[in-house]
């Protein structure tokens, strides 16, 4: 009878220690670094891997072989700063606060963030990651609203909307270049800047134990279009029979893929790499007086048709995305808030209007509801007076308005990709229905105050 109790009594024992083990060995595996990349108003075909002849992208075009490629993936806003609430948030851009753009001269901002509003670095760091931003902010120039306030551990960046120069780093003649809440003035080319801070961050954080979580936002390839000379003329004379405004636009974007090829190579050479999870995407679709690609989307940045809303997207995660994959699910930037919560094993507590799609990095097959995608733009200036735009997608049907003076246009995309035949008349209850649901959407971001309370 001993020697059965010493059995029972060891094998016990061996289960426990089993069941440690295994509980320490999951508790024990690393988080992924998450690398997110956002780009400014690059249009949607303006990367070689969609086969566009004139421009050659390939460490954009590396993270597509090495991962999926999102050929549905929409942007919040046809405009940077309600995207970019919309990203950092997982929310609506004006139920956060953020219809427009939030500029540093008040009679022509359009927004202020909410500052309630918990950001993405905010919700990572409850998972234990150091945050740091590099490059283009946008959603505040002041407190509460600056990037330490909300969750980044190290800013090192641009507080404003766009750069009057590249080189000279101003806005209406004021310095908005920042290391945390230090005003600072670099010389070089923003984007090898962003770049390079970008490197110094990884090659740093490659020291530590901690997983972090870089946004690096360049403002390449927001207007101004300037590139520097030696890939402009790299450009010409690879490109012979191309236009010099074409050849400017290609050449910013080539400058802006090596940077990002270097950010790239930090990871590699710091063995974090392997361990990272890399998503490139966009704040809205390209802007068409500069020549932007929007391949064969209707219409570019500031407009609710499809070229102004889709922007490309690539996301690689070594080891747990399959390389080469491709994705036509619908998705927007707010839905990657709750992905990178799940992938960080955080678990929200507060209403977020995205939903996670790490299922369809992961190779399954999500149930799909059909979820009305809403958009909003609110500008100032004759053509839209203050007033806001909007559309919303309900499955393949699309209602939209292109301006606050317009009528409102009903799409079938499945049908009507290019948004060509505006069926609105023949289909009366689709329009109600949809019109209801964009009702109750405006409604709900009516809630939340859009300027800054006195």
């Amino acid at each position: 009878m001993k020697n059965y109790n010493l059995k029972i009594l060891l094998f016990f024992t061996c289960l426990l220690i089993s069941s440690e083990g295994v509980t320490q060995s999951e508790s024990s595996k690393p988080k992924p670094n998450i690398l997110l990349i956002f780009t400014d108003d690059q249009g949607y075909h303006d990367v070689s891997y969609y086969g566009t002849k004139d421009i050659q992208t390939p460490h954009i075009d590396a993270l597509r072989n090495e991962g999926m490629r999102m050929d549905y993936f929409y942007a919040n806003s046809p405009v940077c700063a309600p995207s970019r609430a919309s990203l950092m948030s997982g929310r609506y851009p004006d139920h956060v606060g953020v219809p427009g753009l939030i500029r540093s001269t008040p009679e022509n901002s359009w927004g202020y963030l909410d500052p309630r509003t918990v950001l993405m670095p905010a919700m990572l760091k409850t998972a234990g990651y150091h945050t740091a931003h590099i490059g283009k902010w946008n959603l505040g120039f002041e407190s509460p609203n600056l990037p330490n306030e909300h969750g980044f551990d190290h800013f090192h960046g641009w507080l404003e909307d766009m750069m009057e120069d590249y080189w000279i780093h101003r806005r209406h003649g004021r310095n908005y270049m920042r290391l945390n809440k230090e005003i600072i003035d670099p010389e070089g080319h923003a984007t090898d800047l962003f770049s390079q801070w970008s490197v110094d961050y990884i090659k740093e954080m490659g020291k530590s134990d901690d997983p972090f979580f870089l946004y690096l936002a360049y403002n390449a390839p927001h207007f101004p279009v300037q590139p520097p000379e030696e890939w402009l003329v790299k450009v010409k004379n690879r490109e012979p029979d191309i236009s010099d405004k074409r050849a400017a636009l290609v050449a910013f974007i080539e400058h802006l893929d090596d940077g990002i090829g270097k950010v790239v190579k930090a990871l590699k050479e710091s063995g974090q790499y392997e361990n990272t999870l890399i998503i490139f995407t966009g704040d809205n679709g390209g802007h068409l007086p500069d020549l932007a690609n929007n391949g064969p989307l209707r219409d570019g940045k500031q407009s609710m048709y499809e070229g102004g809303l889709r922007v490309p997207t690539v996301i690689s995660w070594p080891g747990k995305i399959k390389p080469g994959t491709i994705s036509d699910q619908v998705n927007l930037s707010m839905d990657i808030f709750p992905t990178l919560a799940e992938v960080a094993g955080v678990d929200l507590n507060h209403e977020v209007n995205g939903r996670s799609f790490l299922p369809t990095l992961m190779g399954q097959t999500m149930e799909e509801i059909g979820r009305p995608l809403y958009f909003v733009r609110r500008e100032g200036g004759t053509r839209y007076g203050g007033k806001a735009y909007h559309a919303l997608r309900l499955g393949d049907w699309k209602l939209l308005q292109n301006s606050p003076y317009q009528p409102m246009e009903l799409y079938n995309l499945k049908e009507d990709p290019r948004e060509e035949n505006n069926i609105i008349d023949q289909n009366q209850k689709i329009y109600q229905k949809l019109n209801n649901l964009l009702m109750s959407y405006i409604q709900e971001g009516g809630k939340t105050p859009w300027q800054r309370p006195d």
